[in-house]
């Protein structure tokens, strides 16, 4: 789908990459698809600025784009791999390549509460501190963490110690991005 073009059936919310800053879409504006990864999608204007359109808004680009159906997972057979899995869903607007991979993840901890279900404590990093979309990245990694069936609590904390290089990528990042 990277490349097609498509036009807007409704006004939309969107993230300006890479800044963060929130701006409506008009109805009608024609938009280039350059990446649908995570649920969310990327887009650039005739004029080369990249926007990133929330999942929940796809279907305003075609019904190709429209969120899918999730289905309600067993809350009682909680594991950290399904963090994991969540954790792999996230993807930098700019870059290709999920969080995991990038190498963005520091560390992740899952607590069982007294009262049930479970506390997960991610820490994570950007790959630039002025990033603009560090915030909605972060609120990336609260959503689908907190969706996992068991998770009551999902706490994302941006550290820049050790600041992110490119060594901390994994060789699937590499190869995704064609480094190897």
């Amino acid at each position: 789908m990277r490349g097609m073009m498509t036009v807007l059936t409704r006004e939309v919310s969107a993230t300006i990459i890479p800044s963060g800053d929130r701006v409506m879409l008009p109805e009608g504006s024609e938009l280039r698809v350059m990446q649908t990864l995570g649920g969310n999608i990327t887009v650039q204007d005739p004029y080369g600025q990249l926007f990133r359109v929330d999942e929940k808004d796809g279907a305003a680009l075609g019904e190709e784009y429209a969120p899918k159906e999730k289905e309600a997972g067993d809350a009682s057979a909680f594991h950290e791999e399904q963090v994991w899995d969540q954790l792999r869903t996230v993807y930098d607007p700019e870059i290709p390549v999920n969080i995991v991979e990038l190498g963005l993840v520091y560390g992740c901890k899952t607590e069982a509460l007294a009262d049930g279900g479970h506390r997960v404590d991610i820490q994570m990093t950007l790959t630039a501190p002025g990033c603009g979309m560090g915030p909605v990245l972060v609120d990336d990694v609260r959503t689908k963490v907190g969706s996992v069936p068991g998770v009551k609590e999902a706490n994302v904390e941006l550290v820049w110690d050790p600041p992110w290089s490119q060594d901390r990528m994994t060789d699937v990042a590499r190869l995704q991005l064609g480094w190897m």
